[in-house]
């Protein structure tokens, strides 16, 4: 596995909990660390986002 994928399997995973926690407990974690739509939550929710789209790449590959 190269490095880029087990970076997006990371970011995934991070989303994947932060979206569990916001269904569960109404809790957004990023937001509690990096502020409330600030430039670095903003970049993190778009590293994300990308992550989940190369996501989908790692399900096609052999």
């Amino acid at each position: 596995m190269k490095i880029i994928d087990k970076i997006a399997l990371v970011l995934i995973i991070i989303g994947a909990i932060n979206w569990g926690l916001i269904g569960i407990f109404n809790f957004n974690l990023v937001a509690a660390i990096f502020g409330d739509m600030t430039i670095i939550a903003r970049i993190i929710y778009g590293l994300v986002g990308v992550s989940g789209i190369w996501g989908i790449k790692l399900l096609f590959d052999d």
